[in-house]
């Protein structure tokens, strides 16, 4: 998820480029700009997000032994540019908007200022932290913009794309807004608030809804949020209310219930009756499956009586809207500005 070295996570060409620049002397200052050339559909703004992880590489950059050694076995690099690559370090400057801020399309999130080589062999790994963190955390601020004050939690690990991609989107999401994350190693890398209840196997492998609500209250009688809609949530919900008289009794309290299918503004309001007229008025009501900022704005405009929200794959994988346009442009070389005339790009 940190890797030490990622200096070799380019694409060939910037090495290629790198040799050609070297042997033409062609190695000044040079200033690139990162930005996003437009927007995807509905969106109006983005948020800066994997600035941290650019750093660190930037400040790590070198090319170690093995690096070199398989450079050299590729047959395509010359024996001066492998002993200049020995000694790259990056050496230039970086300016960029802090990450959680807003940027627009156009607008450059990052410049680099370095010599030509360093700054072109960095742009690979440059975008590809920045565009993925970016476009997540855009969609993270969006459904807690659309939460309308309820917390929103990232429930997305299980589907995103990729381990790393899973470390990234909660650290993203957490930028974003999102209160906690369900992903237990990005809350130990990067100290971020951890959240989970159970699953729907947990209920199922007990041969009672009530015994599997039960042995769960007894080991999180701090902390018990219940999973009501394995069968049939009002029914669950009814037995909820049992389990938290229960713990009333032993002076504890449910924390809460989640919902995670079928009409959740239905269900939720009849379920809020429910531990209502039981006096659970502190029970909370969570609200999970499949939702993104579409389902969260109409359920909050419908004023569905939930305290927070799971979301999980839409977000984790942005998925109306997954890529950015995103580009890495030379501006400034040799004292000269630079600009690129290619129709669209």
């Amino acid at each position: 998820m940190r890797p030490e070295n990622c200096t070799l996570l380019t694409d060939l060409y910037e090495l290629t480029m790198g040799q050609a620049y070297l042997q033409a002397g062609q190695n000044e200052s040079a200033t690139f700009s990162l930005f996003v050339r437009r927007y995807p559909r509905d969106r109006g703004f983005f948020i800066s997000a994997g600035l941290e992880d650019v750093l660190r590489y930037l400040e790590a950059l070198h090319f170690d032994a093995g690096d070199i050694g398989y450079l050299h076995r590729t047959g395509i690099f010359s024996a001066d540019f492998l002993g200049y690559l020995q000694g790259v370090r990056f050496t230039g400057e970086v300016w960029a908007i802090p990450e959680g801020r807003l940027f627009f399309a156009d607008e450059p999130v990052l410049e680099v200022t370095a010599p030509m080589i360093e700054a072109q062999l960095v742009e690979t790994y440059l975008i590809n932290q920045v565009h993925l963190q970016s476009m997540i955390a855009t969609k993270a601020a969006r459904c807690v913009h659309a939460a309308q004050g309820r917390a929103v939690i990232d429930f997305a690990l299980r589907r995103t794309q990729g381990a790393d991609a899973g470390m990234k989107v909660a650290r993203s999401s957490y930028l974003a807004g999102c209160v906690a994350t369900s992903n237990v190693l990005a809350g130990k890398e990067y100290g971020l608030p951890v959240s989970g209840t159970m699953a729907h196997s947990f209920v199922s492998s007990f041969p009672s809804e009530l015994e599997a609500f039960r042995a769960f209250a007894r080991s999180f009688p701090d902390r018990c949020v219940l999973l009501i809609d394995t069968y049939d949530t009002i029914r669950g919900a009814h037995l909820a209310v049992q389990v938290a008289k229960e713990m009333e009794a032993r002076g504890q309290r449910l924390q809460g219930v989640r919902i995670d299918s079928g009409d959740l503004l239905a269900l939720s309001r009849e379920v809020r009756r429910i531990l209502d007229e039981a006096g659970l008025g502190y029970v909370l009501i969570v609200g999970s499956g499949g939702l993104d900022e579409y389902d969260l704005a109409e359920l909050s405009a419908q004023g569905a009586p939930f305290a927070s929200y799971g979301v999980g794959t839409r977000m984790g994988v942005s998925a109306d809207a997954p890529w950015l346009d995103m580009a890495y442009k030379l501006v400034h070389y040799a004292g000269e500005p630079i600009m690129k005339l290619s129709p669209g790009k």
